[in-house]
């Protein structure tokens, strides 16, 4: 599902570290757009900036030039103090070691979000959270622990918290990459189905 709404604009975007005084270039006048409902791949060697691309537009690292429009507001000078806040509401994280706390029941991890979001309303979180299990599949498993899943449940679990704060975008950093190829094919289906349903998703994969 695609629309003509422009969710992300990237213009000539230079991301770069030094060693030795020598500067190493990771990214160097990128531009990139990215439209509301688009599905997106980002693919390339290890090493080749996927993950560095990532994390700027996550708000996780910064860069050394350029501009970045989220939403039409340049965000490129967003404060440190407001970038964790925006992330939590704009953005969907999926890793692909999932970041999932083990000493926390499912419905504790994703509970947690709905809480730095300031959902005051312990029903209206719960609500919330069991809407999105319902869609990944796993209502059944909201007491359990992550350790106690395996890893495509894990990963869907992943996926569902991502999406407990109807984030704009999910971005999804090598999802697959735990998983075996079976499962590789049911969490792709199931990204495949959140974007036929509006759901704006940016994929690394080597």
């Amino acid at each position: 599902m695609k629309s003509n709404s422009n969710l992300i604009t990237l213009k000539d975007i230079k991301k770069s570290y030094f060693v030795n005084n020598e500067e190493h270039i990771i990214l160097n006048n990128l531009n990139l757009s990215i439209e509301q409902g688009e599905f997106l791949m980002i693919m390339g060697k290890s090493g080749s900036g996927k993950t560095s691309l990532l994390n700027i537009l996550g708000f996780l690292n910064k860069f050394n030039e350029g501009q970045y429009i989220f939403k039409g507001e340049d965000v490129t000078f967003i404060k440190e103090s407001d970038r964790a806040k925006f992330r939590n509401e704009n953005i969907g994280f999926v890793f692909q070691q999932f970041n999932l706390i083990n000493t926390l029941t499912v419905y504790q991890n994703m509970e947690l979000p709905l809480i730095y979001k300031g959902v005051t309303s312990k029903e209206e979180r719960e609500t919330i959270i069991k809407e999105k299990l319902e869609i990944v599949g796993l209502l059944d498993k909201i007491k359990q622990r992550p350790n106690q899943l395996s890893g495509g449940q894990q990963q869907r679990i992943a996926i569902a918290r991502a999406l407990v704060n109807d984030a704009d975008i999910i971005f999804a950093d090598e999802p697959t990459g735990a998983l075996d190829a079976e499962t590789c094919v049911d969490i792709m289906n199931l990204l495949k189905d959140l974007n036929k349903q509006g759901k704006t998703i940016l994929m690394v994969t080597h």
